[in-house]
């Protein structure tokens, strides 16, 4: 598998350096997901583009009979600072691991799919989320990746991180209602939407004082007023609420939900709340973890030191929830202070020693999936795993 990787090399680099060179938002991954298609359709493949019913979204697979793996490859940058989080070494990475595991079966003769999925709008969409809803993980035995991350947060010669847990994520947009007026002739005739935002603000910085260590609540202001002269009747918030499981994180969500209305209340105007989506905390297989440390070279995967080496939340949570699930993560070379979602991450992104890590990382995951399709008991280990932890998952909810 690692030779035939080594030889779609161009294939995979091209891919790899046209998705960094044209940043595309989510749901917006246009190009990306025609140079996909292109590519693998060159390379003989059947491909399915807008795939499930989303219009940046492809699948392409291989094999028939036995179990499915699935490489999801991701693609979507941010606003304004391109590919921060490192998604064009994701989609190259699972483009390497699909192709090293196709070349196993084609050679072996043996039963088996795999399946490479590309995956859009990670970056808040929720892209995985609606794959779901559609179908795309059923039947899976696993489904894998590989996510980068700061490489000055671990210590040579480690270069990966093969478990760690990501936080659950409630998405909420939040407005506030009130009433226009000038705000130099009759500002008492005006009720302030952009009070009652900056209030619930000030809650919400209050309230973190009471929350875990490993909680998070963000948020922006979408709307906040035109013009000064004018009273501001309709404001918006965008906020982020994070807890270690989907049940924590909506009761955490419960008592910020009581700022916003509190605020709402103390300035007379109204408010509502919209659900952009939610993310489930990230519950990688032990098991695929503890063979991708065997897959790569001995001491350069660690365990899960450091455990917050991959710190967020991710839809990739949700996949975990409908089939085994690995999404481990390797370092690559950026400035001290600059982790995901910064300028200097987007620079690293693109360096030839970060893709050559990523294909490195191929080349474990290929190895990792090749032993599920190929071996009964360990198959029946990740998936009976699997099958307990979402009991204790239950269990919290």
């Amino acid at each position: 598998m690692s030779d035939h990787i080594d030889s779609n090399d161009s294939h995979i680099r091209a891919i790899n350096d046209k998705i960094y060179l044209n940043p595309e938002q989510a749901y917006e991954e246009h190009q990306a997901h025609a140079n996909f298609v292109t590519a693998l359709q060159e390379l003989g493949f059947t491909v399915t583009p807008h795939a499930y019913g989303l219009p940046t979204a492809f699948s392409a697979e291989f094999g028939s009979g036995g179990r499915l793996i699935i490489f999801n490859a991701e693609y979507d940058s941010l606003p304004g600072i391109g590919h921060a989080c490192g998604h064009n070494l994701i989609a190259s990475s699972s483009f390497a691991a699909f192709l090293g595991v196709v070349a196993a079966l084609k050679e072996s003769g043996l039963p088996g799919r795999v399946r490479l999925l590309g995956t859009p709008a990670e970056e808040g969409g929720g892209g995985k989320l609606k794959l779901i809803e559609a179908g795309a993980y059923r039947g899976c035995a696993a489904s894998l990746m590989v996510h980068a991350g700061a490489g000055y947060l671990i210590q040579q010669p480690i270069r990966g991180v093969a478990y760690f847990k990501m936080l659950a994520n409630v998405k909420m947009q939040v407005y506030f209602t009130g009433r226009e007026a000038h705000a130099a002739m009759e500002p008492w005739n005006g009720v302030n939407a952009l009070d009652a935002v900056c209030l619930s603000y000030n809650a919400i910085s209050m309230m973190r004082q009471q929350i875990r260590p490993y909680e998070r609540i963000h948020g922006v202001f979408r709307k906040a007023g035109d013009r000064p002269n004018v009273v501001p009747a309709d404001c918006c918030v965008e906020y982020y609420v994070r807890s270690d499981t989907s049940a924590h994180a909506a009761a955490l969500w419960k008592r910020a939900e009581k700022c916003f209305e509190g605020a709402a209340l103390a300035t007379g105007c109204g408010v509502r709340f919209e659900k952009l989506n939610s993310y489930a905390d990230l519950r990688p297989s032990v098991a695929l973890c503890r063979e991708y440390v065997e897959a790569m070279p001995k001491g350069t995967v660690s365990w899960n030191d450091p455990p917050d080496f991959l710190a967020g939340s991710t839809d990739m949570g949700n996949v975990t929830y409908e089939c085994p699930g690995f999404h481990g993560a390797f370092g690559i070379d950026t400035p001290e202070g600059q982790g995901n979602h910064t300028k200097g991450f987007a620079a690293a992104s693109g360096t030839d020693d970060s893709y050559k890590r990523g294909i490195e990382c191929a080349k474990g995951m290929a190895a990792v999936a090749w032993k599920v399709l190929t071996d009964d008991s360990f198959a029946e280990q990740v998936q009976r795993e699997w099958e307990d932890d979402m009991k204790k998952a239950a269990e919290t909810h």
